[in-house]
């Protein structure tokens, strides 16, 4: 977009220069990316940039004066540089926060890790830097939340400071009201690979449990992760994935990525939803899973099943020889089972009993997390049997909820 033409004059008006901080702040968040523009290193650069823009515009209508140059220059930095209140909750400020939300009243609540709540903050900032805030994470995305798209996803982009990034909801004032913020909700990801001695220290499970999961994986067992919305199923996923043997190909699948791979041959695919009134279709996990397996995967990964065309896709995957970690939101073993057939038969028609087949035929082991008394705990891990009981799928312990060792895993299989 080019800059806009002003009338030659010796200054420049309170109104002309806000729509010049405006063009030239849009301009350098487009050109730079949010990543480079939250980069150190990067500020030098961007400020020369932004200077050589203000002083073209403004010797265009004859206004050249340093002082006033500068103060723009500042006040461009100001909305393109950093990300204003939430520079203080992010890395490198702050390493304990995996939850940031900013509430329509204006409130800033945090998660920080190993917790199972909120906390409201003492910090409460202006709406015009929440809107700048929002418009400066959306717009280096080609996105903008507006009325006419009130519900936007964005990623908080990979920095030397956040090598993980994050993912972003935003929600317009018209749909979330209150006292006219957003609704800002933003999840940081691990910012280095999670380590099961990780896991011990938090207490979601013991060695002796994470040692006999390692070995599962090495030995090409189909693992299927459940629990509920913030029991660390993605979590537990990654620290399993640090047995997987650095020679492998590993095709990983998310709706968005989020999970850091410590392994020398990963290729990523992201689902993507449809632009709104854009013809581009969009990107499911079914499509990315079936496009996985013209890739030779030595391992497949998807971070969570949603749909029953993903289930779908993911179990035939893992009955051909693709051996696979996945997640799933459940609260026990017969409610993954009861949910998962439930959405195959809605999502893709096929029959209840079969889908519980299939469940029984693609998975090895299922774990289960649970919160309890706040902690997210591995509450049991069982071993599927291969042909269902009475129609119903058979689930063998092999450790129990008090994390004692009831039983052992007995399927093999070779790849």
């Amino acid at each position: 977009m080019a800059l806009s033409s002003y009338a030659a004059t010796t200054t420049i008006q309170s109104s002309d220069r806000e729509l010049l901080v405006a063009e030239v702040a849009e301009r350098v968040t487009r050109e730079f990316g949010l990543a480079k523009l939250r980069s150190r290193e990067m500020r030098g650069p961007i400020r020369e940039r932004v200077l050589a823009l203000l002083t073209d515009a403004a010797r265009q209508r004859g206004a050249t004066t340093t002082t006033m140059l500068a103060g723009m220059v500042d006040e461009v930095m100001a909305r393109t540089v950093g990300l204003g209140f939430l520079d203080q909750l992010l890395p490198p400020a702050r390493s304990d926060i995996v939850e940031v939300c900013v509430l329509p009243s204006g409130d800033v609540y945090v998660k920080r890790k190993g917790s199972g709540h909120f906390e409201r903050l003492d910090l409460q900032p202006p709406l015009h830097e929440v809107m700048r805030v929002v418009d400066t994470l959306l717009g280096s995305q080609n996105k903008a939340l507006t009325e006419a798209t009130p519900t936007v996803d964005a990623k908080l982009p990979r920095t030397d400071d956040n090598p993980s990034g994050g993912r972003v909801k935003a929600l317009h004032p018209a749909i979330a009201p209150g006292r006219g913020f957003p609704s800002l909700s933003i999840r940081l990801f691990e910012q280095k690979p999670v380590q099961p001695a990780q896991i011990v220290q938090w207490g979601g499970a013991t060695q002796e449990m994470l040692d006999v999961l390692a070995d599962a994986v090495r030995r090409n067992l189909r693992i299927l992760i459940a629990g509920g919305t913030g029991t660390g199923k993605t979590t537990l996923l990654a620290a399993l994935c640090n047995s997987i043997p650095d020679t492998e190909r590993v095709v990983k699948i998310e709706d968005p990525e989020e999970i850091f791979l410590a392994k020398p041959h990963v290729v990523t695919l992201e689902a993507r939803a449809a632009p709104p009134g854009s013809p581009v279709p969009s990107y499911t996990v079914s499509d990315a899973v079936n496009d996985a397996m013209r890739m030779a995967p030595d391992r497949l990964i998807v971070g969570e099943v949603r749909t029953g065309g993903a289930a779908l896709a993911l179990f035939r995957a893992q009955m051909s020889d693709h051996p696979g970690l996945s997640t799933f939101h459940a609260e026990d073993p017969q409610a993954a089972v009861h949910r998962l057939a439930l959405i195959i038969f809605s999502d893709a028609g096929v029959r209840m009993e079969a889908a519980k087949g299939l469940f029984a035929s693609a998975v090895d082991l299922y774990v289960q997390i649970n919160k309890v008394s706040g902690k997210r705990r591995v509450t049991g891990i069982w071993q599927i049997e291969s042909a269902l009981r009475g129609g119903d799928v058979g689930f063998t312990p092999i450790f129990n909820a008090d994390h004692a060792q009831v039983g052992t895993i007995t399927r093999e299989r070779t790849v």
